[in-house]
């Protein structure tokens, strides 16, 4: 791999930078731009995932092992994605492995209960309080959707009130207004880590709202935590009102044992899981009240039906079962957070150094980067600094993806990221390295675009 840009080079304007960086991407990847190419046939636009697209083509990844992967073209980076935070355990971890060869010799697809249904939701329930009972689901939007339609049919309202920036799957989605796939509940948006306002518009409109549903750190807005004083009015305004909270974990359940929900004393009426607690495959995770989600039960008269082949897919129940019982244990987990937490301590200090208009976020083993300047606590934030700087801010992340690769370091576009529990310091010092070098080839770019 070739390094980051030398400092020779680093001078030219934003624009010039850019193009130079795309063109040397481009050039060391010529069969990635092939498989791109040739996916436009049958795919739109190549892409059968918007999450992972970016121009102008995405790497294709012909294998991983341990913490890195390597593209086909024979790249291998540190990966720093770890399938947006869904490969919490490495790309080959042993016993998950064994676990999947196991069940896939006993046969798929049964019809039936397995033997590792119930395994899965036994360890669940012993991780988060609030799963007094629980379903499974094929995916975190799968999920989020039947919480809230659990929460529609249990209340017998129709309103949802979710916040500005919130992502809780492709058809629940609320950066910069609603996409137009979303389900057409009625929905109310309030605003993110603004306790006065989310309590306001929850009583405005109580009477009409079956639940909130929020994530306690935004994921794709960039890793922006809910402060301890939003999330406890907003759940101290939902039970006053006979509102459901609901806590979208999704993402956020990796950064403790049992959740940030566990961390900060939380105690939703439901929650919803997904990514990493299938050990790596197709699995989501929905439940909370008995009162509520016995609801589900056949027996009785009123039963919700929720059916769905891939509910208890043999697979993701064995590989989950293996992965939560025999892999991440509390001190492997509170390991890997406590070097995410060292990581971007780290990027928060180059950046002070710096003087640069940047700032690190997250919580645990999640990091967001972001080129801004001043409080970043919503959307709204984010927005404000952004306004008349949108297409600088967007080159200088277009910049710093294509740095950060030929530099070997796996990252996103957006530059959200997470570490598994394979990631190591020394992978760590790599990517503080690497930032170091583009703050210091880059700072006097980020200085005249953005200051």
């Amino acid at each position: 791999m070739a390094g980051i840009v030398t400092a020779a080079q680093a001078n030219a304007d934003l624009v010039s930078a850019v193009a130079d960086a795309e063109a040397g991407y481009v050039a060391a990847n010529p069969e990635s731009a092939r498989l791109a190419e040739q996916a436009r046939a049958s795919l739109p636009g190549g892409n059968t995932r918007t999450t992972l697209h970016y121009s102008p083509f995405p790497l294709h990844v012909r294998r991983a092992a341990g913490s890195r992967i390597t593209d086909v073209d024979g790249h291998t980076y540190v990966d720093f994605i770890n399938e947006h935070t869904a490969g919490l355990f490495g790309h080959t971890e042993p016993v998950i492995q064994d676990a999947i060869r196991t069940a896939l010799a006993d046969g798929t697809v049964l019809g039936a209960p397995s033997i590792y249904d119930q395994v899965l939701a036994a360890e669940l329930q012993r991780r988060f309080a609030a799963l007094e009972r629980l379903r499974f689901c094929n995916s975190g939007t799968e999920a989020n959707l039947l919480a809230v339609a659990t929460a529609r049919a249990v209340t017998g309202r129709p309103g949802l009130m979710v916040f500005a920036g919130g992502y809780h799957g492709g058809m629940l989605y609320f950066g910069h207004g609603a996409s137009p796939i979303n389900i057409p509940f009625p929905v109310v948006v309030s605003t993110f880590n603004d306790p006065e306002r989310a309590v306001a518009d929850l009583r405005a409109h109580a009477g009409e709202l079956a639940a909130v549903i929020v994530e306690p750190m935004q994921g794709a807005a960039g890793a922006l935590p809910g402060t301890a004083e939003f999330l406890h009015a907003l759940q101290a305004a939902c039970e006053a009102h006979g509102v459901l909270l609901i806590l979208d974990e999704v993402m956020t359940s990796r950064l403790g044992c049992g959740g940030l929900q566990g961390r900060l004393g939380l105690e939703p009426d439901l929650v919803t899981l997904g990514k990493y607690i299938g050990g790596g495959l197709t699995i989501g995770c929905f439940g909370g009240r008995a009162d509520v989600m016995d609801r589900f039960d056949p027996a009785r008269p009123d039963a919700i039906p929720h059916g769905g082949t891939f509910n208890n897919n043999v697979l993701a129940m064995a590989a989950g079962s293996a992965a939560l019982s025999k892999v991440l244990t509390v001190e492997r987990q509170d390991a890997m957070n406590a070097r995410g937490d060292r990581l971007r301590e780290g990027l928060q200090a180059l950046i002070a150094r710096s003087g640069l208009p940047m700032q690190a976020t997250g919580v645990g083993s999640i990091f967001g980067l972001h080129f801004h300047a001043g409080p970043l606590r919503n959307e709204a934030d984010a927005d404000a600094y952004a306004a008349g700087r949108q297409a600088e801010i967007d080159g200088l992340k277009k910049l710093f993806q294509f740095d950060l690769l030929a530099a070997g370091q796996y990252v996103t576009r957006r530059i959200l990221g997470n570490l598994s529990l394979v990631t190591s310091d020394a992978e760590v010092d790599g990517l503080l390295a690497a930032f170091e070098e583009f703050l210091l080839t880059r700072g006097g770019l980020i200085r005249q675009a953005l200051c």
